[in-house]
C-alpha cells in the first residue's frame, strides 16, 4: 500500500457527499500518477482509498467506503 506523500496533500478535486467531504489528491509513485481519497468528517479525517490509478476509480471507491462506514 502506498499513500503519495501524506505530508503534502495536493488536492485536485473535493466535493461534499452524504455529510462528509471527499478529497481526491494526486501524486506520483514510480513515475505513475496515483490518486488517494481522503474523507473529512465531523470528528476527523481518514484515508478511504490509499491508491487508485484513475480519478474516477478513486471517487467511486471513496463513495462506496463512505456508504459502508457511516449510517445515514
Amino acid at each position: 500500500m502506498h499513500i503519495a506523500d501524506p505530508d503534502h496533500i495536493n488536492t485536485v478535486f473535493a466535493f461534499p457527499y452524504r455529510g462528509v467531504t471527499i478529497q481526491i489528491t494526486s501524486g506520483t509513485h514510480l513515475g505513475m500518477t496515483i490518486y488517494t481519497a481522503w474523507i473529512d468528517h465531523a470528528t476527523g479525517s481518514a484515508v478511504a482509498v490509499p491508491k487508485a490509478y484513475t480519478r474516477s476509480d478513486a471517487i467511486k471507491r471513496a463513495k462506496s467506503w463512505v456508504t459502508r462506514k457511516f449510517s445515514f
